[in-house]
């Protein structure tokens, strides 16, 4: 049997037969004396250092585009400018009435102060007053007193002082506060309609259901179920990026006018307002009709109409503050309006954040003997203690 043998050679003989010049890359390695390399080795040397040669190449390519990708987005982050403020136009109004419309909010403001501060004033020292719808009621006056001191304040110092602008910190709470306190409401007068049905479709029953550890509970609730929508719109918020234009064509940062200056992607943002903020709004006004529904049933079941009356003395002022507050708000949200519509959805919002606290101490003081009873008291003592 024939056998084969393999030749083998020295690198430089080998590359001397072949014609070819002793690369650099071999240097002096396997030259020396009695070294022998086979051709198969002398291939895989080959091999090896052109595959070497490729990914020192390949590795100066990536590190390039790595580089140019760094320097596109440092580029796109220059083209963007890192908003520290924003300009609140504030009212559609000429400038000549700016000082026409201060004197007329800041006393709108003040009344609304010192009317909600004098009904909790009111429930806190009658003990008439001590049951589950003054209490709800003492907590939506506060709430009326936050959301208007959220918004107006700033409004009549921009036409007070001409200075529009507002840090980006400042915007962003001022934000957060508006929707929790917005929400705080809507909260607050279902449990005020619960209350009412309760009173109204299950009177004998009424002090035993609405104890005050189920109010305190209700009161709880609606706390953190604002607080929680409230955060969950400021986060989303935080992760978006601002352009140039920083102008806000309203007297308060709203959530949608900050979206429309957004550089970034705000399809989630849209969804979280389309699913969350539309339940926070939906869900209670549900709550309220099904409640009115059952005392509506009730009433048309009472044998006497002195029970109509006073079911409706009971549920008239509620329902007054519902219509006004829910008409408004869903005459901005729910209904279209075009780019042209901005000074009516400017309006309206002064509506529900300025107007209705306003009127929400006259509206139960005036329709609620109770309250007109309890502030006779307050005034008999005011005489009496000089004396």
């Amino acid at each position: 049997m024939e056998k084969r043998h393999i030749l083998c050679f020295s690198p430089a003989t080998r590359l001397q037969q072949e014609y070819l010049p002793l690369p650099a890359w071999l240097g002096t390695q396997g030259t020396g004396a009695g070294s022998l390399w086979s051709i198969q080795d002398l291939e895989f040397q080959f091999s090896r250092a052109k595959c070497s040669r490729y990914q020192k190449h390949k590795c100066l390519q990536d590190s390039h585009q790595e580089v140019c990708r760094e320097k596109t987005i440092s580029m796109k982050r220059e083209n963007q400018s890192s908003v520290s403020e924003f300009l609140l136009l504030g009212l559609p109004i000429w400038p000549e009435q700016q000082a026409v419309f201060f004197t007329l909010f800041l006393g709108m403001y003040l009344i609304t102060v010192l009317g909600n501060l004098l009904i909790i004033l009111l429930i806190r020292l009658d003990s008439y007053l001590h049951t589950p719808m003054f209490f709800f009621f003492s907590h939506l006056a506060l709430t009326d007193i936050s959301l208007s001191s959220v918004t107006v304040p700033k409004m009549l110092l921009s036409m007070q002082t001409q200075d529009q602008s507002i840090p980006y910190a400042g915007c962003v709470t001022q934000m957060y506060f508006f929707i929790f306190f917005t929400d705080l409401d809507n909260f607050l007068l279902t449990s005020m309609a619960y209350d009412r049905y309760v009173a109204i479709c299950h009177p004998l029953r009424y002090t035993t259901i609405m104890k005050e550890g189920l109010c305190n509970l209700l009161v709880a609730v609606s706390w953190i179920l604002s607080c929680t929508n409230a955060l969950s719109h400021t986060l989303f918020l935080a992760q978006l990026s601002f352009c140039a234009d920083n102008t806000i064509p309203h007297f308060f940062c709203d959530l949608v006018a900050l979206l429309k200056l957004s550089c970034s992607d705000i399809s989630l943002n849209e969804l979280v307002i389309f699913t969350v903020g539309q339940a926070v709004i939906t869900l209670p006004l549900i709550c309220i009709l099904i409640s009115y529904g059952h005392i509506g049933v009730t009433i048309l079941k009472a044998p006497s109409t002195k029970g109509i009356v006073k079911a409706l003395s009971t549920c008239g002022s509620h329902l007054s503050v519902v219509s006004l507050y829910y008409g408004t708000i869903i005459g901005l949200y729910f209904l279209p309006s075009s780019s042209a519509s901005s000074d009516k959805d400017i309006i309206a919002s002064v509506m529900y954040t300025v107007i209705t606290p306003l009127l929400n101490p006259f509206i139960y003081s005036l329709r609620n003997r109770d309250i007109k009873g309890a502030l006779k008291r307050l005034f008999n003592r005011a005489i009496v203690l000089p004396q």
